[in-house]
């Protein structure tokens, strides 16, 4: 590797200068290095190195290596100059140093000699030309390494690989997958005058500075005239169907960016109908896995969508929609890699942005693949937070989307940036740069953008699988509590007689009778002993950490949130979840005095370091204002419609100039499904007795007594 200047030319170069010349002209690469290495440090300070400041890290090392072996090899250099640049270069390997001992990860960097990587070597030159060396032509010229395919089952995962019996069947009745090659790229791409800058630095750069101002939003078609997509019952909104609209024109690869609570999912089930990307793979944190499926199932009911529990024992392998949690996905790489899959989305996609995850690299894996079977596939990544710490957070969803491979821009990127006719030492290079990256396809929209699209106050159902031991002795407790009422109306029936009643046929009243029975028995006992009410709190338990952490998730994509909980220590688990993840609360609890409850809501309003308030659904659900907020977790359901509507009125009130979104979280096959049906059936009540609304008459029974009902007649076999 050839060292920074040659003792000639800095030789010769010092006897033109007058005497009185600066000591940065004998070594005027040392204060680039100062710059670069207090830039380094800052990000590290941050908490975070992505993988550009990786490679800066690394190639100021080098160049403080070979300039310092220069001038220790100057013989014609001052002994008192000599001494001055070499404490300036100890000064920038201190820095680099204390860097390395915050983030160990750095130390490996330092044993290389020299840069190898494409991406440091352009870096390299372009500082030492910034620097004002002279290098040679081979040095100028720099090419990049053939990229070689790699396997999507790493050797450390093979053993974890699973086949579901059914995905088997699948294969011998489809044993041949017709290639694709629609849209594939050329084998060679045509050379580009920018193939020598190193772009990723400055395209971070770009996004970092916010170069060019305006919103990160692609420019989307208008809306189509007639809305061919939406299902019987329901309606594709605005902002909807123009993102649904741009899949229609062919576009398919998409951050969408969009709030939590404007319906990404909705979108993205529609955008793979529109684009037929089936079959498509969901790729999703786990609270939102059953609400996925529901997802297809509303608003593409003539496709089937299968969700893949641990080894998949029970999937439907001939499905169109294949959605898997983060946490199984290792076992499922084999098999979903060869079925032929059209499409991909990775909900929450900031979840892959570490790239040393494993979890990061399992979906980057079936991401490329992907890429080589079909030629221009669906890839949605989906995540209201891009970015948690750092612009360097785009590094794998880029990836993902295949607008970069982490080295360079791809050549549809590349092409665009070309196009450009400026380079990264051009000023105006930035905000066309930051442009060309968000019409790969950026979409970001807010609720306050798309207000008059959404309705004031929305309650969005996510259904969540208890697939654990702890669900699993629920649903058994729930099946022995249906059965030991069945039991008594039978003896009714039996001691009475049918009395005419059809066989298979339920005696309404008796349903009735032995229900209340039930539920005074259940009053009196309280907490002991398994009833409807120690059943619903065990359900509470086993979502609290499902609900915490899609709390985290939402308040990472749009600021505050209020989390509400009926029991003590569902709040306790939710606020042990809170903290571990870095964040600062408050709570609203029964227990508090007046001024300790007015201080915490204070801080909630005011504070911008308190992103979630954790509150008792009866001792927070009046009277307080929380509008800081325009999202509502539920964890636990009410018992009444009211206590859930004044829960949410925390933050849907006068002043509030968001839409508020309220999200239930609802265990799945349990009773906690058949309770948020009966507390909408309340809901409808109110809405025809007081509004006048015209909604179908409901039963005025309580909903303890109604959920015993229903788990009764369930038993009988009458549900």
């Amino acid at each position: 590797m050839p060292t920074t200047a040659s003792s000639a030319q800095r030789s010769s170069q010092r006897r033109r200068r007058p005497t009185t010349a600066r000591r940065d002209e004998e070594a005027p690469i040392i204060p680039i290095l100062a710059r670069k290495v207090r830039e380094v440090e800052a990000k590290s300070q941050r908490g975070k190195l992505g993988p550009t400041n990786r490679v800066k890290f690394q190639v100021i090392a080098f160049l403080m290596r070979e300039e310092r072996a220069r001038i220790k090899a100057d013989s014609e250099m001052a002994d008192g100059t000599r001494a001055e640049l070499l404490k300036r270069l100890d000064g920038v390997a201190t820095i680099l140093a204390k860097t390395a001992a915050r983030d160990t990860s750095l130390i490996q960097l330092l044993e290389v000699d020299q840069a190898t990587s494409p991406v440091a070597k352009r870096m390299r030159r372009d500082w030492l030309l910034e620097s004002g060396a002279e290098l040679a032509p081979d040095e100028l010229i720099i090419t990049d390494v053939a990229r070689t395919s790699e396997p999507v089952v790493s050797a450390a995962l093979a053993e974890r690989q699973v086949i579901p019996p059914q995905v088997e069947a699948r294969r011998e009745a489809n044993p041949f997958l017709a290639p694709d090659l629609t849209g594939r790229p050329s084998a060679t791409t045509p050379r580009r005058r920018l193939d020598g800058w190193e772009l990723m630095g400055p395209l971070y750069k770009a996004f970092e500075t916010g170069a060019g101002g305006g919103a990160a939003s692609m420019e989307l078609p208008p809306v189509p005239e007639f809305d061919r997509l939406s299902p019987k019952g329901l309606e594709v909104m605005v902002h909807q169907s123009r993102f649904v609209e741009a899949v229609r024109q062919g576009h398919r690869s998409f951050l969408l960016a969009d709030e939590p609570g404007l319906g990404k999912t909705a979108e993205s089930v529609l955008a793979a109908s529109v684009a037929g990307a089936y079959p498509l793979l969901a790729v999703v944190p786990n609270v939102v896995k059953m609400n996925w499926a529901r997802e297809v199932e509303r608003w593409t009911p003539q496709r089937r969508a299968t969700v893949i529990h641990g080894d998949g024992e029970d999937i439907d392998a001939f499905a169109d929609v294949f959605i898997v949690n983060y946490e199984v996905l290792d076992r499922h790489l084999s098999w979903l890699s060869s079925i032929g899959l059209k499409g991909m989305v990775v909900d929450e996609a900031h979840f892959i942005k570490n790239l040393g995850s494993q979890r990061s690299q399992n979906v980057l894996a079936l991401a490329a693949r992907l890429r080589e079977q079909v030629g221009n596939p669906l890839l949605l990544a989906l995540t209201g937070t891009p970015l948690i710490n750092d612009v360097e957070d785009f590094d794998a969803i880029w990836r993902y989307l295949g607008w970069t491979n982490g080295e360079k821009p791809g050549p549809a990127l590349m092409e665009k940036l070309d196009q450009t006719g400026l380079t990264p030492a051009d000023k105006a290079f930035y905000p066309e740069a930051r442009d060309a990256v968000i019409s790969m396809g950026i979409v970001r929209r807010k609720k306050k953008d798309v207000a008059a699209d959404l309705p004031d106050k929305l309650i969005a159902d996510l259904p969540v699988q208890l697939d654990d031991e702890f669900g699993r002795s629920i649903r058994q407790a729930e099946r022995e509590l249906g059965e030991r009422l069945a039991a008594k109306y039978r003896r009714i029936i039996d001691a009475r007689g049918d009395r005419g009643l059809e066989p298979g046929s339920i005696d309404e009243d008796i349903v009735r009778l032995v229900s209340l029975g039930e539920l005074e028995e259940s009053k009196a006992a309280g907490t002991g002993g398994d009833n409807v009410f120690t059943m619903v709190r065990k359900i509470g338990q086993a979502k609290a950490l499902l609900a915490a952490d899609y709390a985290v998730q939402l308040q990472r994509s749009v600021g505050k949130v209020v989390f509400f909980a009926k029991h003590i220590d569902v709040m306790d688990a939710a606020e042990n979840h809170f903290a571990a993840a870095g964040l600062k609360t408050i709570s609203i609890r029964g227990d508090q005095s007046t001024p300790a409850r007015q201080i915490a809501i204070d801080a909630f309003n005011n504070d911008p370091s308190v992103g979630i308030a954790v509150c008792s659904l009866t001792a927070a659900g009046v009277g307080l204002n929380m509008q800081a907020s325009s999202n509502v977790v539920l964890a636990e359901l009410s018992w009444t419609a009211a206590e859930q509507t004044q829960a949410i009125d925390r933050v849907h009130r006068i002043g509030q100039d968001e839409p508020v979104t309220a999200w239930r979280i609802i265990a799945a096959h349990t009773i906690d499904t058949k309770i948020a049906e009966l507390i909408d059936s309340k809901q409808g009540l109110a809405a025809r007795a007081l509004d006048g609304e015209a909604v179908d008459p409901q039963s005025s029974d309580s909903v303890q007594l109604s959920a015993l009902m229903h788990l009764l007649r369930q038993a009988l076999g009458g549900e």
